[in-house]
Formats: structure tokens, sequence, C-alpha cells
């Protein structure tokens, strides 16, 4: 579809890339954002909707399906429907005010005049054809087929991912999309053919290579990539940038991961390899940066398909070098990944020809943090036997800790580092921090303030939380088995309401409906109850709306949560403040004081998570 804009004078239209390039680039959330405030609510974000009127929010955005709702009203639909509600404009002027906005150069055509429109179409029909061809080759070629076959991938995969192969032949495939009615020049702009310099002739750019073409979310072919199975230079050819294929803006085997995987995960690796290995294994969560650093681009769009970002690079240098440059990259876009170890294996292709997908994933629950990476990769690059490798491991060291934002991280890095490569916390602490910091002189770095306090529930707001969520298990069946999901019967801890909630359970696995007076009869029968604070959830009453009753029950459960992490905290820094008194730790002690520390950062970070998911 080509949009069309009216000016003053003449009709000016989109056209349809640009319309696609818009919509990739958006995020609703950022762009609803500049119109109201939004508030982290589990994995969405809430709000008061901007198109009606209301004190309780009931404007929900979901960043991973990029779509706005309003439970109140009933008004729907993407960012650029968004802006043609609240800017009162129609879609192709939606799209150039997103795209002014976003810096993206509008291409106003005349609509019988489109002809990139059209050109992009043409190279995705000619792309789609050599696709064919190649695995047409493939499936007729032993040699090609005995060396994926070779490499554990089987028919089933190589169908799934339209692998194919180049003839060994320097004009099979310009001969083959001649005959399909292609031009000459419109082929050899995809890169598919070069032109001879000593004649008028074309010939083949792939030949005698692995095919595997390059799709995007859409189902298009839009590039290949090409691998020899013999000594032949270079190892790799991939297409040239075209009007259909930017590198720097796709991730090989983003179609299939977008098609099967949960996006509770994504494995970020270098090779196309690497992706069919894993996914025929049964990881289909796996991706390649087809053989570029990662770009900012396709670091949104590894934030944008998966939760959980891990990155398994080569282990040569050269994969070391992208690995920390990919860090980086997904540190800019609020990302954290962790970083999967191989050990002595070159690749996840290497590792999975020897070990099972129960070795892969035991390797993948060991990832470590990016900061932890770097002090690994630092302890291989330096001597730390001789007295120079430990000062400059430490150094380094010292200047990745002083990026980390959070002061308790920094404690606890330099307490682990001055333990491995015994060297006193207040030289590290002076070359991270200079000659500022101050050090108290029982020589215990001790900075509670370090420690930033978290808004805390009483008791009565906790139990009045669970009170709320009893309540609305006995309303519906439908809230009992939300709720029922989400917390555990542990999890409440008020007696009374743990028995309550115990009876509901027997009594909804009967019935559908539940008598209340008959279940507070039944409560009060158990011995230990407290018959009093039975009749305050008997008399308890709860207002809500029905369009409401998701984000009322995610607050509820936010302050269980909440208080319950709390109390573990407090009991945590307590034993924290023990060991902080003793001049002398031992051993034991020492190894101890670190574990409760990174259990208070732990601890700190899950309550500012819920607090942020809450909107605190």
């Amino acid at each position: 579809m080509v949009g069309e804009i009216l000016g003053d004078n003449m009709t000016l239209f989109i056209n349809d890339e640009t319309i696609e390039k818009v919509r990739d680039t958006l995020d609703i959330v950022n762009v609803i954002s500049d119109y109201i405030s939004l508030k982290k609510s589990g994995s969405n974000y809430v709000g008061l909707c901007p198109f009606h009127n209301e004190k309780t929010p009931s404007f929900t955005v979901s960043e991973q399906k990029q779509y706005f709702h309003c439970f109140g009203c009933g008004e729907g639909g993407d960012a650029v429907t968004f802006i043609m509600k609240r800017e009162n404009l129609g879609f192709p002027e939606a799209i150039k005010y997103l795209a002014d906005k976003m810096g993206i150069a509008i291409e106003e055509i005349e609509p019988k005049n489109d002809k990139i429109s059209q050109e992009r179409n043409r190279g995705y029909e000619i792309n789609k054809e050599a696709a064919r061809f190649f695995y047409s080759n493939l499936t007729k070629n032993k040699n090609a087929l005995n060396y994926l076959y070779k490499r554990n991938i089987p028919d089933k995969i190589i169908k799934q991912f339209g692998l194919g192969y180049s003839l060994d032949k320097w004009d099979a495939l310009y001969n083959h999309l001649k005959t399909k009615g292609y031009r000459s020049e419109e082929i050899e702009k995809l890169g598919l053919i070069g032109k001879k310099s000593s004649s008028e002739g074309y010939f083949d750019k792939f030949r005698d290579r692995i095919i595997f073409p390059i799709i995007d979310v859409k189902g298009r072919v839009i590039g290949f990539g090409g691998r020899v199975f013999n000594n032949t230079m270079p190892k790799y050819l991939n297409s040239k940038e075209t009007l259909v294929f930017n590198k720097g803006t796709n991730l090989y085997g983003l179609n299939l991961l977008n098609k099967f995987s949960d996006r509770k995960r994504i494995v970020l690796v270098e090779g196309y390899i690497d992706v069919i290995s894993l996914f025929s294994k049964g990881i289909n969560y796996a991706v390649a940066s087809l053989g570029t650093a990662l770009t900012d681009k396709q670091a949104k769009l590894l934030k944008r398909y998966g939760e959980n970002i891990y990155i398994c690079y080569d282990t040569d240098q050269a994969g070391i070098n992208a690995t920390n440059k990919a860090i980086q990259m997904l540190l800019n876009e609020d990302v954290d990944p962790k970083i999967i170890l191989l050990g002595d294996y070159k690749d996840p292709d290497d590792f999975l020809k020897e070990n099972s997908l129960s070795d892969f994933e035991t390797k993948l629950n060991e990832a470590l943090n990016h900061i932890d990476y770097r002090i690994y990769i630092n302890k291989q690059k330096y001597n730390l036997s001789e007295a120079e490798g430990k000062i400059k491991f430490t150094i380094e060291i010292a200047k990745i800790i002083k990026t980390l934002k959070s002061p308790i991280e920094k404690d606890v890095y330099i307490n682990k580092i001055s333990k491995d490569m015994n060297i006193s916390k207040e030289a590290i602490q002076k070359e991270i921090f200079g000659n500022t910091i101050r050090i108290p002189s029982n020589n215990n770095f001790k900075e509670r303030q370090l420690i930033s306090p978290i808004k805390t529930f009483l008791p009565s707001g906790s139990l009045t939380a669970e009170i709320d969520l009893i309540k609305l298990m006995i309303f519906d069946k439908d809230y009992f088995e939300i709720i029922s999901k989400e917390v555990s019967l542990e999890e409440f801890e008020n007696h009374e309401c743990r028995e309550l909630l115990k009876i509901i359970k027997e009594l909804y696995e009967e019935d559908e409906t539940i008598d209340e007076d008959f279940l507070y009869k039944k409560v009060k029968e158990v011995s230990d109850i407290n018959n009093q604070l039975i009749d305050r959830v008997s008399e308890r009453r709860i207002n809500f709306l029905p369009e409401n009753i998701e984000q009322m029950i995610r607050d509820l459960i936010s302050k269980l949560k909440i208080s319950k992490l709390e109390s573990k905290r407090n009991t945590v820094k307590k034993e924290i403040e023990v060991l902080e008194m003793k001049d002398n730790r031992n051993s034991d002690e020492e190894d101890e004081f670190l574990k409760l520390c990174i259990e208070l950062i732990n601890l700190n970070k899950e309550l500012n998570l819920i607090r942020h998911e809450e909107g605190r």
C-alpha cells in the first residue's frame, strides 16, 4: 500500500518501503511517552488514557507487541494509529509526522512513477527466484548435500532455512534468471552477478558455494551468504548492500525466531552455521549478526525480540573483540547481556559436534555477566604469577569497576579483586576513585549510605493486600486461577489467609462457585485461627471495575512480594552490619561477607524492579 499526503497544490505519496522503515524504527513506548506519563507494570506500561477522562489508569501499552489498548474506552492500535487519533491526522500524514521526529527522510513521489517501490518489489522477486534455483541445485548435488549431512544438518532443517548450492559455473544463475525475464542490470544491482571488464558479458558472484538465503521477518529473501566447502578463499561471500538489503539492520535467523521462539531469550552468534546447528538441536532462539560488528539497530532488534540476551561469539581474539563491542552496544540499549563460555571449542557449531543440547544449556545457565566476563578475559591476558601481570590486570579491572553505576556492585568487585590478587582494598579504591575517597581508620571499607533505602510497606498494608487477594479469589474462580499462577501458598505470611486459601482451593476443585458463609464457617473449625481476623475478611468490601482487575491484582501481588523481600533484605543488612563491625575477619567470614553483599545486591535489584514495574 502506498500512502498519499495532500499538500497545498498537489498529491504526494509515500512508498511502502518508507512506511515499513518508519514502523520498524518506532518504539511505541517512546512515542506515547511524549503525550502521557507511562509507568512499568509487569511486561507492559500503564497510564491515564488520553482519549477519555479517567482517574484510574486503564490505558495499557505493550512494548513487546508494539500495541496499545484502553480497557476503559476501547481505543487501541499501533504507534501510527495512536498518532492518527491524538494528532487528528490521516495515515500518510501520521507516517510523515513520525518520520520527521525520527529523522527519516520521506521519499515523496508521484504514484504513477513509484520507481523505487517497483524496483524493490522486483528485487524481492529476483532474490526469491534465485533462492529457489539454489535450493533446486542443492537437492541434485551429492557433494553439497553430504557436506551438510556431515555437519548434522538434516533435510528438514535444510528446507526450513531454504539452504541452497551455487553451481561451479560462471553463468548458471545469470542464464536462469534471464530465462525468467529479468534484465541484466537489475540482477547486477542485487549483487548476484558482476560485469566482466573485458567484454559486455556477466558472471555469477556465487559459485560452488553452500548458499544461505537471508530472510526478513516478513518472509522476503533480502540477500545471500555463500560458504565454500573446500580451501577456496574467501571462505564466506555475502551480498552487497542493495535497495532491499542492509546488513546493519537485519539479523540472520530472526524470521524463524519470530515464528518459533517464545522470545524469552536470544543467543547471538557469529555465523550462519552456528544458527543452523543450534536450531537443529532444538534451540530456536539463535541469530547471527551477518558478519558485521553488532550495530545499534541490531541491538535494538535484539531488545525488541528477546527478554534475555546471550552472546556466544567465536572464542578467538576476533571473537573476543566482537563480544566486547556487542556488550557495549547492548548496554547502550539498557540490555544487560550474558556471555556463554565454550571452553576449548571455537564456536557453537564445534561445541555441538561433540556435546548434547543439555550440555549447551548447562553452558547457557553458567553464562557470565559482562563484568565477570571481562574479568575472566583479562585473567587469560595477563601472567598473574608475576607482579607486573597482577598490576596490569588490577589496573585494567579497576577501569571496568569504575564504570559500574551501583556503589554496592563496586564494593563487591573491589573485595573480590582484592582477595583474588592479594592487593589491599584501599589501593584498588584509590586506583578507581583517586585520592578523594575517605577510608576509616579501622581499615574496614564501610559506606552505609551505599545501601539505598527501599520504600517499605507496614505489616497492616501487607495484610490488607493478602485479604484483598483472598476476597478476589472468592469472588471469581478466574481471579483465583490468575492469582494462583503468580503467588504460591507459602507467600501468604498470615496464618488465617493461608488456611482460607487451602479451603478455597479445595472448594473450587468441587464447584465453580464458593459459598462464603460455608467457607468462613469451615475455616473457623481449624485450630489456632483468629476468628476476629476471619470476621475482618468476611466484612471486607472491595470496589473495582472489571476492566481494571488485572492491574489491581498486579498491584496487590507486588505489595506481597515487596513485603517479603524487604523482610529478607533487613535480615541480610543486619548480618552484614555485624560482620562489618569486626576489625579482622577470617577467610570464612570474608566469604560470608561477600556472599551477603551479593545477596543484598540481588534483593535490591528485585525490589527496585518490582517498584519500577509498579510505578512507585
